[in-house]
């Protein structure tokens, strides 16, 4: 059992499973009660294609797709806003051509280095203290935007019409939203890929909507299935010897169905009528 603790770098890899799970479900919160869970997937697409082009012009990794992640996020709510266009089709066209981008460079560029299937599907093992303290400043940062604008953000959510009648700058909630989001998936990406981040964003706080209706109840449950999961996921694939992403998300996807099949146990015999 305590056998994988004994090597430094999964340690490392458990520490970041942990913290990156726990942010993801920090932020999946905000995406599954505005009904963008499609926007993760895609977002995380579109950034592959920052990130490969950053490293092409020789730009920070972190800075170069944190600002191709925000301004993609950007055009897709501007989209959005034209009534003619619905926003699976904004995402799906902002994202895909940002991801063709990618692909597109990595094949015109040999000098390309790092892994195509890392960046795909996640190598949590391969973490370095840059990518650790990446982590720590975007979670302490996402703590710290949602502890502060917490009303903002939850009035947002649930009543932009009415938040906006209000004063509430509901423009620049999004933008710092969109901040946030694209700055979580950049430093998501070495731990679980491009595929498979959308999985962690919208997992655990689905589950923790499954198991409450409080608004900050569910945020907090969220997080620590996020954690959890990450944890979990991480130290499963020890043992089944496979790629830290997928075992990510297919821990996470074996908590969601534990949920369901207790949520759905509980309601049954919550309303279930009672002989006398």
């Amino acid at each position: 059992m305590l056998a994988p603790f004994q090597y430094e770098f999964f340690v490392r890899g458990l520490i970041v499973a942990t913290l990156v799970g726990g942010l993801c479900g920090l932020i999946g919160v905000y995406i599954v009660l505005r009904r963008m869970a499609y926007i993760g997937h895609g977002l995380s697409h579109a950034i592959f294609g920052g990130a490969v082009a950053s490293y092409v012009m020789s730009i920070n990794f972190f800075v170069g797709a944190s600002v191709w992640g925000f301004v993609s996020a950007m055009l897709i709510n501007l989209a959005t806003r034209k009534r003619k266009i619905g926003a699976d089709a904004a995402i799906g066209i902002v994202t895909t051509s940002s991801f063709a981008l990618g692909v597109a460079l990595i094949s015109r560029f040999k000098s390309f280095t790092r892994s195509f299937d890392a960046a795909l599907f996640g190598n949590i093992l391969a973490v370095g203290d840059a990518d650790v303290a990446a982590i720590l400043v975007v979670g302490t940062a996402a703590a710290a935007a949602v502890f502060v604008g917490y009303k903002y953000l939850l009035f947002t959510t649930f009543e932009p019409e009415v938040a906006r009648f209000y004063g509430v700058p509901t423009g620049w909630v999004d933008a710092g939203f969109a901040l946030m989001l694209a700055a979580v998936i950049v430093v998501s990406l070495q731990a679980l890929g491009v595929t498979m981040i959308a999985a962690a964003i919208v997992i655990p706080p689905v589950s923790a909507r499954l198991l409450t209706n409080d608004f900050g109840m569910m945020l907090a449950m969220s997080i620590v299935i996020g954690a959890l999961c990450g944890l979990g996921g991480l130290y499963a694939s020890f043992y089944v010897d496979v790629s830290s992403g997928p075992s990510v998300v297919l821990f996470s996807a074996a908590v969601f169905f534990a949920v369901l099949a207790y949520t759905s146990i509980r309601d049954r015999l919550r309303f279930s009528p009672r002989k006398a």
